[in-house]
């Protein structure tokens, strides 16, 4: 059996934590630097300072959420939520990020300021010898618009359309757009959330997961439509409304059609390690 050292894991996904942070993805970097609407030369500036000096892109340096593909003969020196947990304390303390999680949520909200804990989700896969491990720093604005709506499994695909893009057309100026948007289809709810925030992730990344397959078609449309909507760099109206959309389908009980909305705003701070041990 193999072991992943801890030192490791903490290390890699440390430089990565960071990394999402304060570099802007190559993809909307490219879109800003011929973006020429409302305060177009403030965010370059703002992404070249952080850049630079190693600020963080938004003072949201959000919820982190991981996603872990680990083949079933690995093991760790130590439980991987412990690694997990300690590279986000101390990577959120050691950069003067903002710790935005609280505890008891409904009542005193008492925020712990060590930005803990991280959301983990665990699969084991037999396709592969290294673990994966992907991230997303989630600011609560984008989170906002998290939805499931549970629709009759007699629905079409022009339904599903219509409920992406209206929920987008009334809330997406919320989440700093232009936003990646994922959709999720299938599975049962709590199934149907979890692969929309997979389907937030960069083109090159596709969960491996068995059952799960990609609506390329359905998601080129919804694209399109969304940019249609007009809401615009930062809902002002210039420029593009959305940077990507992707859906992922899974199988569902046959009376049931979940469709789960994900949301990410533009700076989409995703990213993967892969260790090999």
């Amino acid at each position: 059996m193999k072991i992943i050292r801890s030192r490791t894991v903490y290390e890699e996904v440390q430089e990565k934590l960071e990394e999402i942070n304060t570099n802007l993805n190559s993809k909307i970097q490219q879109l800003f630097e011929n973006y020429t609407g409302p305060f177009a030369n403030e965010i370059r500036e703002n992404t070249k300072t952080a850049r630079e000096k190693k600020l963080p892109l938004c003072q949201d340096t959000g919820i982190v959420e991981f996603f872990v593909f680990k083949p079933y003969d690995l093991s760790f020196e130590e439980p991987l939520h412990r690694t997990l947990y300690r590279v986000v304390k101390d990577t959120y303390e050691k950069n003067g990020y903002r710790k935005s999680t609280v505890l008891n949520p409904l009542y005193s909200r008492i925020n712990k300021m060590d930005n803990l804990p991280a959301i983990i989700h665990e699969f084991e896969i037999e396709t592969s010898d290294e673990l994966e491990i992907w991230m997303i720093a989630k600011g609560g604005g984008s989170e906002n618009l998290s939805a499931l709506y549970m629709i009759p499994p007699s629905s079409t695909e022009d339904d599903v359309i219509n409920i992406v893009v209206q929920h987008i057309l009334k809330n997406g100026p919320n989440a700093c757009p232009p936003i990646n948007v994922g959709i999720g289809i299938g599975g049962t709810a709590d199934m149907a959330i979890l692969i929309s925030r997979l389907a937030l992730f960069t083109d090159e990344y596709f969960p491996k997961l068995p059952y799960l397959e990609s609506y390329d078609d359905l998601a080129k449309k919804l694209h399109l439509l969304i940019n249609e909507l007009r809401i615009g760099v930062q809902a002002l109206g210039f420029g593009p409304t959305c940077q990507s959309v992707k859906v992922y389908a899974y199988p569902t009980h046959i009376a049931t059609l979940p469709i789960a909305i994900s949301v990410d705003c533009y700076l989409s701070r995703t990213g993967r390690v892969i260790i090999n041990g």
